[in-house]
């Protein structure tokens, strides 16, 4: 009995010193070169506080899209921040309107399994009404294809009407 007793195990291989070129004596860790892949499936639970942006999400759930503005300097952030990163100074909360307008946006036909999301994904860049900088987040029903989607096209904030896995997933965008 071995190595048929690990029923993960994909396989044993000797890696190579990357940096042999620099090891003209010899591999000081070639003891160690031996190496065992194994497929390892983890399931974790994390409890997490969402601080200081609690309330942008809270109000989420409540169907506004608020966000902050530096009372300093003015500047209205499309994604809320604590503080002005202009000015370094507090920051209070505004609500928006929930409307904007579509400034870039990526296609990705392939997303990783634990994001639970049709493909195409649609990862939107939106300048939102009434702030300064972008917010992204995703783009839904904008039509059969992604050849629908324009930039310069007006989008609004559409709020989640089933239970979601993270409050992120209470809004996203989609055509006006």
């Amino acid at each position: 009995m071995g190595l048929e007793l690990i029923s993960n195990l994909m396989e044993v291989f000797t890696a190579e010193d990357p940096m042999a070129f620099d090891h003209p004596e010899g591999d000081p860790w070639a003891d160690f070169r031996e190496v065992m892949r194994i497929e390892w499936k983890m399931d974790f639970t994390y409890k997490h506080v969402l601080g200081k942006y609690s309330k942008f999400f809270i109000e989420l759930a409540n169907k506004k899209f608020i966000t902050t503005k530096c009372e300093n300097c003015g500047k209205v952030w499309g994604i809320p921040r604590p503080l002005c990163a202009d000015c370094m100074s507090i920051t209070k909360w505004i609500e928006l309107p929930g409307t904007g307008t579509l400034e870039s946006y990526s296609v990705s036909n392939f997303v990783p399994a634990f994001m639970k999301v049709e493909t195409p994904y649609v990862l939107a860049m939106v300048k939102m009404d009434g702030a300064d900088t972008l917010f992204t987040h995703q783009l839904k029903n904008y039509g059969e294809s992604t050849d629908e989607i324009k930039m310069g096209m007006p989008v609004k904030v559409a709020y989640a009407t089933e239970p979601v896995e993270h409050p992120m997933l209470l809004m996203h965008f989609e055509p006006a």
